[in-house]
This record gives structure tokens, sequence and C-alpha cells, in this order.
């Protein structure tokens, strides 16, 4: 295949050259550039000359790649790369892959530059289908290929790696048009997401009669504590806690709340008491089809209990949640008669709405629960 050039949107797409080497380097020192991405690490002068004189041009010429250096047409600066790092002949398909330099992000380059690869994909190559994948947690790529028009349609095992990967497709027409504001544009709930969920965890601060308190990621040294406070009759009773419960769930709690906010799923937080000791724990948990709405559901440890730490928590993280996620509703449900989920709930401001019969499952069996909703406007 004959390596081509294409300006578009303001961007110009050209083969790489040898004089690219200097810049490739630079650029792939960027965190996020290794963390994401399957470049060496660490990233040597050679790996850049290598790619740039040799890697590049083979797959131009065995026709099994198509990678562009992304540079801007009036400056000849590089601002990235991007491509089909695999061509299918036999499908019609090929998978895009890119980057943008550190110096380069935030002007949507990425997005006008991949549009711009996937338009030519369809109308000169003739491709029938464009796949992207990207890691779970990569969110600022996930949100180059929304933009680009993709569809993520679900979630598949990485090999050699022990992740998950997300995994999404692109049909002729759906790309849209040089300039066009498009799907997930900013300020879409998509983009507001991306630009938290990317991020690390946060921590939240809120108040309760004996100090400050800490919404914060659960850590290992939080471990052991949780273990005790999952064996309380109480927590078993009204939760859904493995019994018996042992080291081996905590650690999978744990991984489970780190794997559930790079997927953008939920937000586990532990509850820290004013010595930064583990309290108790609150979920927000988005809903998977209706991206207005989450739950929660929360504990308390039986040493942190009757001093409000919850309904703060609560407070705080509800808060979060419509602020910076976009939420407009919070629900809440309990087991009928777990009543001091219930006053954490009201005291947080939750209207209980009713009582809903065999809504749960709890221990093999359906339970009625009561049902409750705190709504953004609300906190005005």
């Amino acid at each position: 295949m004959e390596p081509v050039e294409i300006i578009e949107d303001g961007v110009l797409l050209r083969p790489w050259r040898a004089t690219d080497a200097e810049a490739v380097l630079r650029a792939c020192q960027d965190p996020d550039i290794q963390r994401w991405t399957t470049v060496p690490r660490p990233y040597l002068p050679e790996h850049a000359h290598g790619f740039v004189t040799d890697m590049a041009g083979q797959a131009w010429a065995r026709g099994t790649g198509t990678p562009f250096a992304v540079c801007d047409p009036a400056t000849g600066d590089l601002l990235g790369s991007c491509g089909l790092v695999t061509i299918d002949a036999g499908t019609g398909s090929g998978e895009i892959g890119y980057w943008a330099a550190p110096w380069a992000r935030g002007r949507n380059v990425t997005v006008r530059a991949a549009r711009a690869v996937a338009r030519w994909a369809f109308d000169t190559l003739k491709l029938r289908q464009l796949i992207w994948r990207a890691e779970v947690g990569n969110h600022a790529s996930r949100l180059v290929a929304l933009r680009t028009g993709f569809r993520v349609e679900g979630r598949l095992r990485l090999p050699d790696s022990g992740r998950d990967g997300w995994i999404g497709s692109l049909l002729p027409g759906e790309v849209p048009a040089p300039g066009a504001v498009g799907p997930a544009g900013p300020g879409t709930l998509d983009a507001r997401r991306a630009a938290v969920l990317g991020r690390p965890q946060p921590t939240l601060f809120t108040t309760a009669a004996d100090g400050e308190l800490r919404l914060r990621p659960l850590e290992e040294r939080d471990l052991d504590d949780v273990v005790i406070a999952c064996r309380d009759p109480e927590t078993i009773r009204w939760t859904t806690v493995p019994d018996p419960y042992d080291h081996a769930d905590a650690e999978w709690y744990l991984a489970y709340g780190r794997g559930a906010w790079a997927a953008g799923s939920s937000a586990c937080f532990a509850v820290a008491d004013p010595d930064d000791r583990f309290a108790g724990t609150i979920d927000l948990r988005l809903h998977p089809t209706d991206p207005l709405l989450a739950d929660v559901g929360f504990f308390t440890a039986p040493w942190a209990r009757g001093r409000g730490y919850l309904p703060a928590a609560l407070g705080a993280l509800t808060t979060w949640g419509f602020a910076t996620l976009g939420l407009t509703r919070v629900e809440w449900r309990a087991n009928v008669g777990n009543t001091a989920s219930r006053r954490a709930a009201e005291k947080a401001g939750f209207t209980v709405e009713g009582t809903v019969r065999g809504a749960l499952t709890h221990r093999g069996a359906r339970v009625d629960a009561w049902v409750g909703g705190l709504l953004a406007e609300d906190l005005a």
C-alpha cells in the first residue's frame, strides 16, 4: 500500500519520517502514553528511531496498517499519532489506534485525526467496519472514540494482561462531518464523567459531631477492620456480605472498588473517622441504562455506630454525585425493619417513598424493601 497524506479539519496526517524520532521520543516519555498504550517502557531513542524508520514503513508496505504522524499543517509540528494498527482484508475491517502528544492535548486534535482516518478508511480503502479497543479505565481514549462516532458495545478480556478492555465499532456513514460537535461533545454527560473518572478517585470531606470524616478509597490497611466489621451480627443480618466473611472477601472488595471506579460503574468509598480509621463503607452505584440515576449502599462498623457518620457521609457523597457526575436522582433501599439504615437515609434528606414487596434477595429469600429517593433539587 502506498502511503498517503490527509488534510482535514485543521490537522495534517502524513507518513512518519526519520526526523520525527526526537519528537516521538519526547512524547512517549509521557506517563499516560506509557500507561495506556503498548509502547516499550522505558521508551528509549532506539525505540523512536526504529518506529519512524522501520516499523511504520513496513506496515504500509505490507498493507497491515496505516500509521500516520498527526501534525499541525501550518508549522509541521508533531501533535500525535493516529492510524489503523491492523487491517483484515478478508473481513473488510480495521482497528484504530491513537495517542496525543502532551503538548497538543485539550485542542481536540485526536478526535479530528481519528475522524479523518476513519472517513479515509471507509471512502478510500472501502473498509466495512472499524474497531476501537482500550483498557478499562482509559476514559480519555473512550471519549475520543465516542466523539469519532464509535458505539462502545461491551467489555472483553485482554490476553496476557489480566485486565479487561472496552470495545467499540464504527460503520460507514457514522463518522461526524468535519467540524461537527457530534456525540459526547464538551459539556455533555460523557465528557463530564470522563474528566472525573479518568483521574484517581478523590477523597471527600464532611463533618460529624466528633470531627472531620474522610470518604476515601479503601486501602489495604483497612482490610483487617473490614473483616471484623463484616463478621458483626448486625452487618450480616442487614447486608449481603458473605457469611462467613474472611480476609479473601475483603481483598475481593478492595479489587472490586478499584475496578468499578476504572470502569465508571461505581464509586466505592471507605468512611474514615477523625483518626482516619475505617468506620464503614458507602458505595454510589451508577445505573447501567439510566445515566442520571444511581443508588447507594452502606454499612457502619460496630465501633462507629451512633455517631452520625453515615448521614454525614451520605450527604457528602450524594452532593458530589449530583455536582460532578450530573445525577438527578439517587435511590436508597433497605430491608424492611432496618431502622438504622432508614434513619441514616432520612437524616441525609432522602424521602421514604414506600414499601416494595419482594424487592430484594437476601440470604436466599425474597424480602420486602423500603425504597426512598433524593433528587438534586432537594439539595438546592
